[in-house]
């Protein structure tokens, strides 16, 4: 689940290939003093400080676990003052695994992920995937990969930690948040190739209703979603059921072409940043014609989806059905220092159509349905499925 390049990241990493279009800015660091704050003047106390550490410590110190460490408490003092979750400093060995997960060699398990302070939560399990042979549960937590904790790790590095050449092994320490019981599974890896859009008929009180899963914002989701949409549509379907749960997000202008498909004008989000201009993105044109629709979201809704939720319930297109979404409400940019380290760092803030931010507060339903157990059924499909058959009937 990823965001970067164009305005937002998308939060959740998704163990398939997730959508990046990293925008690098290289920053030349050369001596210890300028890798602690690269591009700047370095403040007297630091330099004393830099100075009082390489004449005095006990032992030799490690520049680069200097410039490392320097960098990090940097970031950490941002995120904490500023209530970001999002920036991350990558070490070079940290990024260089990142890039090699991401360039199309290496293959994942089949999930998405959510980064929280023990680790990653299991958003969303794939059918027929390593993952879902393993056992492995959406809700569930994995805290350490190959025996190493994953615990405050950047959900980036520790999905990329996750992946690698498709028939290999990787070691998941998988917790019950429940139980709190722990196991390891040993996954194999393999090619997982998920579609974007998945669609079916369903059917309440003999209307038909197109219920539609969208995964991710890749590059051409909106295609294949408009595509699936009009055939089952065409199969008779007078309504429809848009599921964006677990889907934690992708390309802000995918997230901007799946709104259009829905709204055929006005703005569909806004983005802004210290030093980034406001930049209002409009509907493209060529919306389907309305019908009764309703979105699903829970708390793994991210980014991405939380945009196009947002914007068809503040245009009054669709009602919105389940749990809170996740809040991420920005976006980040990579920075990549020289030496192979990169900066992943919260650049912008993102509002909805009408303006508004969700930064920590989420898409609110109109309908609020939890369902933790849906070994007994789905509470919220099923919901959202009287609410779409009664409008059809309203006519």
């Amino acid at each position: 689940m990823s965001d970067r390049g164009l305005p937002d990241r998308g939060f959740i990493s998704g163990l398939l290939v997730g959508a990046i279009a990293a925008v690098a800015l290289l920053i030349a660091i050369e001596p210890l003093r300028d890798a602690i704050l690269p591009g700047t003047s370095v403040d007297d106390q630091v330099a004393e400080a830099v100075d009082a550490i390489d004449s005095s410590y006990f032992r030799e110190p490690d520049d680069a676990l200097l410039r490392d460490g320097s960098i990090e408490g940097m970031v950490r003092k941002l995120r904490r003052e500023n209530d970001d979750r999002f920036s991350h400093y990558f070490d070079a060995e940290t990024y260089g695994r990142f890039n090699a997960a991401t360039d199309g060699q290496f293959s994942g398990v089949g999930m998405t992920v959510t980064e929280v302070k023990q680790g990653l939560r299991v958003a969303r399990v794939f059918e027929g995937t390593p993952a879902e042979r393993a056992g492995i549960e959406t809700g569930e937590l994995i805290t350490a990969v190959e025996g190493r904790s994953i615990a405050g790790e950047p959900s980036d590095a520790a999905a990329a930690e996750i992946k690698g050449p498709p028939g290999t092994e990787v070691e998941l320490t998988v917790k019950n948040p429940e139980t709190g019981k722990s196991r390891d599974l040993a996954v194999e890896r393999a090619e997982v190739r998920i579609p974007a859009a998945v669609g079916e008929i369903r059917r309440q009180g003999g209307e038909k209703i197109a219920y539609v899963t969208l995964a991710t914002f890749s590059r051409g989701a909106h295609g294949e979603l408009r595509s699936e949409i009009e055939d089952l549509y065409d199969r008779g379907a007078e309504g429809l059921i848009l599921d964006l749960r677990g889907n934690g997000g992708g390309l802000l202008d995918e997230a901007v072409l799946v709104a259009s498909i829905f709204q055929e004008d006005g703005p569909v989000v806004i983005t802004e940043g210290r030093t980034r201009p406001r930049e209002t993105f409009e509907a493209t044109g060529d919306a389907l014609a309305p019908r009764p629709m309703a979105v699903l979201t829970n708390r793994d809704t991210a980014s991405a989806s939380e945009i196009v939720a947002a914007a068809l319930q503040q245009n009054d297109l669709a009602t919105v059905i389940g749990t809170r979404s996740f809040g991420k409400g920005t976006f980040q940019e990579v920075i990549e220092l020289d030496g192979g380290a990169a900066l992943d760092l919260t650049v912008g803030e993102y509002l909805t159509a009408d303006g508004t931010s969700i930064l920590g507060t989420g898409v609110k339903p109109e309908i609020r349905v939890s369902d933790d157990d849906p070994s007994n059924g789905d509470d919220v499909l099923d919901r959202a499925q009287r609410l779409v058959a009664g409008q059809i009937n309203a006519g």
